[in-house]
């Protein structure tokens, strides 16, 4: 499913923004975390959340999220993307 993520910073990522991803919807297996034109880390806490959900969590630019995203939906993998617009 797609869900409108009202997040443009990623400087502002907190855990408040992901609490969805973790208790909500299908179980995901991996989410990417697209931070926009440039790469930038996510918080421990944000980190901690996936860890204790036990769902794998890679931080990229958008660019290269969106891409794996299309690569390992199209191997079946449970994977969602959240997704920061570049520009």
């Amino acid at each position: 499913r797609t869900v409108a993520w009202p997040v443009a910073d990623a400087a502002r990522l907190a855990v408040d923004d992901f609490v969805v991803m973790v208790k909500d919807g299908p179980a995901l297996e991996l989410l990417l975390v697209g931070t926009g034109a440039r790469q930038k880390p996510v918080s421990a806490e944000i980190r901690q959340l996936f860890a204790a959900a036990r769902i794998g969590l890679e931080v990229m630019d958008t660019g290269a999220a969106c891409r794996t995203h299309n690569v390992l939906s199209a191997e079946g993998r449970r994977v969602g993307a959240a997704l920061i617009p570049v520009g």
